[in-house]
């Protein structure tokens, strides 16, 4: 996620970058959101992901320590790519879980989730729109995405998760 891909308002987190140096950055505020996204970003390696980058966006920087800048009063965005070695992998890992959200299942859509191309995000796709909450996660070619939004309307949503789905090739 870029910043042309949020509202103005929203300035970026210091940590954004690397997944690793996000890890890194929260140890001292959150020592164990730090260790659970440590654990998180394991996981997706050992199911083959080769690299990843974190971008947060807040309105204000106290949002920025806490898990995906989702903060009660805050506005925010969260963006999370992860590159794999083969679209298989991508696969598998979108279907098991991305940072602890997994994908609801087929026939199982509480109001607010959506999957596949109803999200405008292909097949393996889901998202969660529950104000204040809205929620991206999908596989495209080696990638895997989640994009999450707080206390920002429908429409940045889908701008955001346009934009991004468009770089994802």
């Amino acid at each position: 996620m870029q910043q042309a891909d949020v509202p103005s308002g929203l300035n970026l987190c210091a940590g954004s970058g690397p997944i690793q140096g996000y890890i890194a950055n929260l140890q001292s505020a959150q020592p164990a959101l730090a260790s659970r996204l440590n654990d998180e970003w394991q996981s997706l390696r050992t199911q083959g992901a080769i690299s990843a980058a974190i971008a947060l966006f807040a309105s204000d920087d106290s949002a920025c320590s806490a898990e995906l800048a989702a903060a009660s009063k805050s506005k925010s965005a969260a963006g999370f790519i992860a590159v794999f070695g083969d679209e298989g992998q991508a696969d598998r890992a979108w279907q098991s879980d991305v940072l602890g959200f997994v994908p609801p299942a087929p026939g199982e859509l509480p109001p607010g989730l959506n999957r596949g191309s109803s999200t405008g995000l292909g097949l393996s796709s889901w998202t969660y729109d529950r104000a204040p909450v809205r929620l991206a996660c999908w596989h495209k070619s080696v990638f895997v995405a989640l994009i999450v939004l707080t206390n920002l309307d429908v429409n940045a949503f889908k701008a955001a998760t346009a934009a991004v789905d468009a770089r994802l090739n």
